[in-house]
C-alpha cells in the first residue's frame, strides 16, 4: 500500500517539475570588471550576457580565474544567486595586461527556465 502511495507522490511531484528551454539572440556585451594590482591589470568582459546577472557572473569568472588554471578556450560553469551560467572563456595575455572574455552559451535560471544563446 505504502509503495503505491510513494510511487504516486513521486509521479505527481515529477509532473510539476517543468523545464522550459528557449533561445535568445541579443545579449549585453561589455567590460564588467577591471582589477589592478602591483604586477598586472585584469579585465573581465562578458558577451551575450543577461543584464540582470552580468556583474555577479563577471566577478565569479574573475574569482574562478584567480583560484584555478584557466586556459583560453575552456568551457566553465559559474553558479550565481539566480542562475547557473555555462560559457566559454578566451584569455589573452600581453605583458602586464590580462583580458578574460566570457561568452555566455547557456543560462539555467533557478525557476527552471533554460536560455540558450543563438547567433543571429
Amino acid at each position: 500500500m505504502y509503495k503505491y502511495l510513494l510511487i504516486t507522490l513521486f509521479l505527481a511531484q515529477f509532473s510539476f517539475c517543468q523545464v522550459s528551454v528557449s533561445t535568445y539572440k541579443y545579449g549585453y556585451n561589455g567590460m564588467e570588471l577591471i582589477v589592478k594590482n602591483n604586477n598586472e591589470t585584469i579585465i573581465v568582459s562578458t558577451f551575450n550576457s543577461k543584464n540582470t546577472i552580468k556583474d555577479e557572473i563577471a566577478q565569479k569568472v574573475y574569482d574562478y580565474f584567480k583560484n584555478s588554471q584557466l586556459n583560453s578556450g575552456d568551457t566553465i560553469c559559474i553558479l550565481g544567486n539566480d542562475a547557473k551560467v555555462t560559457g566559454r572563456c578566451v584569455v589573452i595575455r600581453k605583458e602586464k595586461l590580462t583580458s578574460i572574455n566570457f561568452y555566455y552559451e547557456k543560462v539555467e535560471w533557478n525557476n527552471g527556465l533554460i536560455e540558450l544563446y543563438k547567433k543571429t
